[in-house]
């Protein structure tokens, strides 16, 4: 069942209890308490109207707990100040209502007061704070996967620009070669078109270079040559075998050697004491498997938000190829790329 579901489920049940404890008498006082807690069911698609709709239970009834999830459940969809200032107002007022009949000294009023206030504000104060958090990891998640995309950009901008030259080179050769005036025209039509889009090319990756770092220079990337080494600096117990088809890209070679380095530091940090193998295959695709055993030391519970999966995850796609994983049946992981080789 989905957790959200269970969590849910888990609040409306504690709600109910905490009604039946106030032991509601009246027709009326049932009627608020059952309506608070059955509206519950609703917080997260409306929780302002859900709110409204448990404060009678806690004036009349005392039913503190339906209130406070759906304060809770406002602050997290809700920012707007005057918005939950209002929450607030309203459930301070809820719960100091006579209805609630407080039998306290006019001394400790205060103390009530203060704890009344402190009831209303401390769920918005935790749903606000929810809030933040989950928009942080998300505005962290999406920096992630600029920076791929931009670095992607980057990489396929040797590429393009490479066969894009080539093309251009070829038809001047071909425009000046000639004797037929219509293929002249158009392989002159075809020389332009290229040199267009070299430097349209050109101008993005200057404003990626610009707006994704301070740097105007690319680091020296990885090709096939470095898998070796990449393999036996894993710094776990780590085999190679097969290659891949010789000619092949620098996209393709950069590909292979980020997904490896990836699942190598997958195996790392969340399989300690287990060995890895890497196999490199290709007929049709180039196939990249690797697999580790499972763990024979306790896994640490390490951070992880799968950036790297993602990002692997895009790389393989703008070459038309594909990223899965999953665990196997002797309970270790298997990570594979599959790229076409004929594009």
């Amino acid at each position: 069942m989905n957790r959200a579901l269970l969590v849910n489920a888990a609040l409306i049940v504690v709600a109910a209890v905490e009604s039946g404890l106030n032991q509601p008498r009246d027709p009326l006082s049932v009627c608020v308490a059952v309506l608070a807690v059955v509206a519950l069911v609703f917080r997260r698609r409306w929780p302002v109207v859900v709110f409204l709709a448990t404060l009678p239970a806690l004036a009349i009834v005392g039913g503190l707990l339906a209130t406070v999830f759906a304060l809770y459940s406002v602050a997290v969809r809700h920012s707007d100040r005057v918005l939950l200032t209002g929450c607030a107002v309203l459930g301070t007022a809820g719960y100091l209502f006579p209805g609630m009949d407080l039998e306290v000294e006019h001394a400790d009023m205060l103390l009530v007061g203060i704890y009344a206030v402190m009831t209303a504000v401390a769920p918005i104060f935790f749903g606000r704070l929810v809030w933040a958090r989950e928009y942080e990891r998300e505005l962290h998640a999406q920096a992630v996967l600029a920076r791929e995309r931009n670095q992607l950009a980057r990489e396929m901008h040797d590429v393009v620009s490479h066969k894009v030259s080539l093309i251009a080179v070829q038809a001047g050769a071909l425009s000046v070669s000639t004797a037929d005036p219509d293929a002249r025209a158009a392989a002159e039509n075809v020389r332009r078109l290229s040199v267009d889009t070299l430097d349209e090319l050109r101008h993005m990756v200057n404003l990626l270079r610009a707006s994704g770092s301070s740097t105007t220079e690319l680091a020296p990337q990885p090709t096939l040559s470095d898998v070796d080494g990449l393999v036996a600096g894993s710094g776990i117990e780590a085999t190679l075998t097969g290659s891949a088809p010789a000619g092949i890209d620098s996209a393709f070679q950069r590909t292979i050697y980020r997904t490896i380095q990836e699942a190598l530091t997958n195996v790392r940090k969340h399989a300690p004491g287990s060995t890895a193998h890497v196999e490199i295959a290709h007929d049709t695709h180039l196939t990249v498997t690797v697999t580790n055993t499972a763990p024979t030391r306790p896994t640490l519970a390490l951070p992880s938000a799968r950036h790297g999966l993602l990002g692997l995850q895009e790389r393989a796609a703008l070459l038309g190829g594909v990223i899965t994983s999953g665990p196997t049946s002797t309970g270790g992981f298997r990570l594979q790329l599959r790229l076409p080789l004929s594009r």
